[in-house]
């Protein structure tokens, strides 16, 4: 198999961690935004952008507050799945895997990182319920400002989740629209991993 120049490697992970590098230099804004889908109890998508945390070397994390419709969705299935898009490499990285939540020392550690705005929003965003007015949710920060003060503690209900993937795609664009494809797959997180070129 021909997997060789930004294909080349044995560890997805590290691969995708090289490709965020790159984007890192090259996207003027969130070159860790992420495509995130889900589905809700009925089976019909839902899809909304985030932003990827980490690339550990087992998994992608990002963070988000249970509650919220992804939150929902995730623990009800399990399961969610995103593509990563950089217009600036002409590259993308399709992830589909299982889920577990993150909820330790490094959800607290990722918190205490924030700016204190955002940690206090953290708290005060009932999110994916519906809001009569921003000035109801200003007044809930101000509250939160007032009774969490300068340090707020990670909410219990706010932390990470991890994707455990079990295919990874990596896509670049070829010419004509003969792009590359790369596919990455294996059946429990414990096998070993298969790869693949896919047709165009």
């Amino acid at each position: 198999m021909d997997r060789t120049g930004i294909f080349a490697g044995d560890n997805p992970f590290a691969l995708a961690r090289d490709w965020l590098a790159e984007a890192e230099a090259a996207e003027i804004n969130d070159p860790n935004a992420i495509a995130l889908a889900t589905v809700d109890e009925d089976g019909l998508p839902n899809a909304r952008m985030v932003l990827l945390k980490e690339i550990e070397d087992g998994g992608f994390v990002f963070y988000t507050n249970y509650g919220s419709a992804k939150g929902q969705e995730i623990a009800a299935s399990g399961k969610a799945a995103f593509v990563m898009h950089w217009k600036s490499l002409r590259r993308q990285i399709r992830v589909r895997g299982i889920t577990e939540r993150e909820e330790g020392p490094q959800a607290d550690e990722y918190y205490a990182s924030r700016s204190l705005k955002s940690r206090l929003g953290a708290w005060a965003s009932d999110q994916s319920r519906p809001l009569s007015s921003r000035s109801a949710l200003m007044a809930e920060v101000a509250k939160i400002t007032a009774t969490k003060g300068p340090n707020p503690p990670r909410p219990a209900f706010w932390g990470g989740i991890r994707i455990l993937p079990l295919e990874i795609e990596f896509w670049a664009d070829g010419m004509f629209r003969l792009h590359d494809r790369f596919v990455w797959r294996r059946a429990t997180i414990h096998d070993a991993w298969k790869i693949e070129r896919l047709n165009p």
